[in-house]
């Protein structure tokens, strides 16, 4: 009976080391090493390439206050075009110096620029382009069409812009402009229809 009963404790231990062994050569180890930090959505896409720059026009509101009218200015150069969509629209979305007026809110950002195959460039701006926005379907459509007007004029490639507002479509910025399509260049709400910079 002895006997017995070691022999029935060995075959457990045994067992148990098997299935112990089993489990830790199974198992998924862990890595010790720290996980790569994921890109911040705020890093500049790139670097400015040794200086170079570029000539665009920018857009701000006339002396009317009716339409916009562009200024050539000089831009951080950068090799794709998404990247240099979003050099045109954070050198627009700077503070105007004096007298210009610029109808982008004050403290509105660039988030991103996305561009389609078809030439859509799809434009994330932050909050306070509607939330600081003063109103009226005119202060609407120039501050749209600045946006617009600045990739269209200035990018062969864009032919359509859609605004976004902290990554979401909006039915409108302030009520007035339909924003739920892609805009085509609005030369129409520019004082003189510039030839795009060279």
């Amino acid at each position: 009976m002895t006997r017995k009963v070691v022999l029935i404790l060995l075959a457990s231990l045994v067992t148990a080391v098997v299935i112990g062994w089993a489990l830790v050569t199974r198992l998924p180890r862990r890595s010790t090493r720290p996980a790569a930090a994921a890109p911040s959505a705020t890093a500049p896409l790139t670097p400015v390439i040794d200086g170079r720059k570029i000539k665009a026009r920018l857009f701000f509101v006339s002396e009317d206050g009716t339409r916009l009218t562009s200024v050539e200015h000089e831009v951080p150069y950068a090799e794709r075009t998404e990247m240099q969509a979003r050099r045109i629209l954070e050198a627009q979305f700077a503070p105007a110096a004096a007298p210009l007026v610029s109808a982008i809110p004050q403290g509105a950002t660039v988030r991103a620029v996305f561009l389609t195959p078809d030439g859509t460039a799809f434009v994330d701006v932050s909050g306070e382009l509607a939330s600081k926005h003063p109103g009226g379907s005119l202060n609407e459509l120039l501050t749209v069409y600045t946006i617009v007007e600045a990739l269209t004029t200035n990018l062969p490639a864009v032919t359509a812009v859609q605004v976004l507002v902290d990554g979401k479509e909006l039915d409108t910025l302030a009520g007035h402009l339909d924003m739920k399509h892609p805009l085509p260049r609005g030369d129409e709400w520019v004082v003189e229809s510039p030839a795009p910079a060279r």
